[in-house]
C-alpha cells in the first residue's frame, strides 16, 4: 500500500492518467531541476499516463518554458503547458470581446496576449476598458504609475495569478499578489485573479482533452503552495498533492482551512512511492 506523510493511504495515485504540475517549488527552483524531478515524469509516460505543466507564473510565455524545460532536458512541448497567461487571454476574450487591454506585464506576456488576438497598450491609454497586471519582472516606477493613473479611470481590474511570493534561488521574491497588494494600497483597488486557485485553468484541460477519455476523476494537481496549488483542486473537484518542495510547510498545512487530499516531501518522493507499487 502506498501511504503519504501522515500515512494517509494513497493508492488511488496508482491509477491516475492525468498529472496537472505546478512547476516553481515542484519540479524546479529558478533554474535548478530538483533531483527525482526526471524519473518521476518518465514514470507517469510509462505508465501511460499524461503531465501538463499549469503554471501562474505569467512572466513567460509558452514558448519560454518549452525552451526552459527543455533546457534541462524535460520532455515537453506547447501541448504540455497551460499558464495563467493564456487562461487571461481566454478569459477576456470571453467577457471582454474587443476591448482594449493596458497591461503592467513581461514583454512575453504582452506578445502573447497580442498574438492570442487581444489589443494591448503599456502606456495610459483612454481607450483602454481594462487594466490586466501579471508578475511582472521587468517592472520599473514608470510602468507603476502608469498603471495607478489607469485604475484611477472606470475600468475593469484583472490580473493573472494571486501568489505572493515566487522561489528564488535565494529565497522568494514578491510575485502577483504582492503587487496587487501595493496598487491596492495606492489606489484602494483589487483585481479579480483568473490563475489558480479559480478553476478555469484545470476545467480548460480537461476541456482539450474530452476525446482522450480523461474524466476530472482521472486527474491529480501536484503543487507547493496551499491558496493556490491546493485550492485549485478544491475548486475544480480534482484531488491534490502538497509537496513540501517550495512554499508550504508541514506547519502551514495544519493552520490552514482546506486539506490537501495527499502530502508527499517532493516529487522524488511519488515516484519512489509509486516504484515500489507500479501501476496496475
Amino acid at each position: 500500500m502506498i501511504t503519504d506523510l501522515t500515512g494517509k493511504n494513497a493508492d488511488a495515485l496508482k491509477h491516475k492518467k492525468l498529472w496537472l504540475l505546478d512547476m516553481d517549488g515542484t519540479i524546479y527552483n529558478e533554474n535548478q531541476i530538483f533531483e527525482g524531478t526526471l524519473d518521476f515524469l518518465n514514470q507517469i509516460r510509462q505508465n501511460g499516463g499524461r503531465y501538463i505543466f499549469i503554471t501562474n507564473n505569467s512572466s513567460k510565455s509558452v514558448a519560454d518554458y518549452v525552451k526552459k524545460v527543455n533546457d534541462m532536458n524535460i520532455p515537453a512541448g506547447y501541448e504540455d503547458f497551460y499558464t495563467s497567461s493564456q487562461a487571461t487571454a481566454m478569459y477576456i476574450k470571453e467577457h471582454y470581446p474587443g476591448q482594449t487591454v493596458y497591461c503592467m506585464g513581461t514583454r512575453s506576456l504582452i506578445q502573447e496576449l497580442r498574438e492570442s488576438g487581444l489589443r494591448v497598450v503599456t502606456v495610459p491609454d483612454d481607450t483602454a476598458t481594462v487594466v490586466l497586471i501579471g508578475f511582472d519582472t521587468e517592472n520599473t516606477s514608470e510602468k507603476i504609475r502608469n498603471t495607478c493613473i489607469m485604475l484611477g479611470k472606470d475600468v475593469a481590474y484583472l490580473a493573472t495569478n494571486p501568489d505572493l511570493v515566487c522561489p528564488v534561488s535565494f529565497g522568494f521574491i514578491p510575485d502577483c499578489g504582492s503587487m496587487s497588494i501595493m496598487l491596492k494600497n495606492a489606489t484602494g483597488k483589487e483585481p479579480f485573479f483568473i490563475g489558480k486557485p479559480q478553476p478555469i485553468m484545470v476545467d480548460c484541460v480537461l476541456k482539450m482533452l474530452k476525446n482522450t477519455g480523461i474524466s476530472r476523476e482521472d486527474a491529480v494537481i501536484v503543487g507547493d503552495r496551499l491558496y493556490t496549488d491546493i485550492a485549485t483542486g478544491a475548486n475544480a473537484g480534482v484531488d491534490t498533492i502538497c509537496v513540501l518542495s517550495g512554499e508550504a510547510s508541514m506547519k502551514d498545512i495544519q493552520e490552514w482551512d482546506g486539506e490537501p487530499t495527499w502530502i508527499f516531501q517532493d516529487v522524488k518522493e511519488i515516484f519512489q512511492k509509486l516504484q515500489t507499487e507500479p501501476s496496475a
